[in-house]
């Protein structure tokens, strides 16, 4: 093979290998502060937003308190309800930031033991159980917050909410939670 054209042959296998590294998923993510979450979630677990953590509840027709005192006018809130439902939302948002911290924290830890080359199977699995433990008590934080919400409103109120938010003319999961009036 003639010397220019080894030349070809290696600037085409850069110009492929650069290619490919563009098109990974993760090209850039090395540069992350913790490897497996973005600034954009650390900041909402430390300011102790929902992040979709509450799915099951919100789109089967149990309101959360954010959106719920976003429409309070709407949704004709009593002083009482508006009142417990700003009482719930504080105390809720303290416990999910804390929550959210001990996430972010843990998952640190985790990308810590493989920055420093440290990753052994246990200190592995003792580190992702902890997140794993933590996100789980996350996410029913989120989820007790709109039981105790949907306990606050009225059905009517309920299936309003349902209405304002877009979902199914207001009546997903209704048929399942016509008992949650708990007062």
């Amino acid at each position: 093979m003639k010397p220019s054209m080894n030349i070809v042959i290696a600037a085409l296998l850069c110009a492929g290998a650069a290619a490919w590294a563009q098109t990974s998923p993760y090209a850039g993510q090395e540069q992350r502060a913790i490897k497996a979450l973005s600034n954009q979630e650390v900041s909402a677990l430390l300011a102790g937003q929902g992040a979709g953590f509450a799915k099951a509840a919100e789109l089967n027709g149990y309101p959360g308190p954010m959106h719920v005192l976003e429409l309070a006018d709407r949704l004709t809130l009593s002083a009482e309800q508006r009142s417990a439902t700003q009482r719930l939302m504080s105390e809720h948002k303290e416990r999910a930031r804390s929550l959210g911290a001990g996430v972010v924290n843990a998952e640190r830890e985790l990308d810590n033991i493989f920055a420093q080359r440290t990753a052994a199977p246990d200190a592995v699995e003792t580190a992702t159980r902890r997140v794993a433990l933590l996100q789980a008590e996350l996410r029913a934080e989120h989820l007790k917050t709109h039981l105790a919400q949907t306990a606050l409103l009225e059905l009517e109120q309920v299936r309003l909410y349902g209405v304002l938010r877009g979902y199914a003319e207001g009546g997903a999961g209704l048929h399942n939670n016509a008992d949650h009036h708990q007062k």
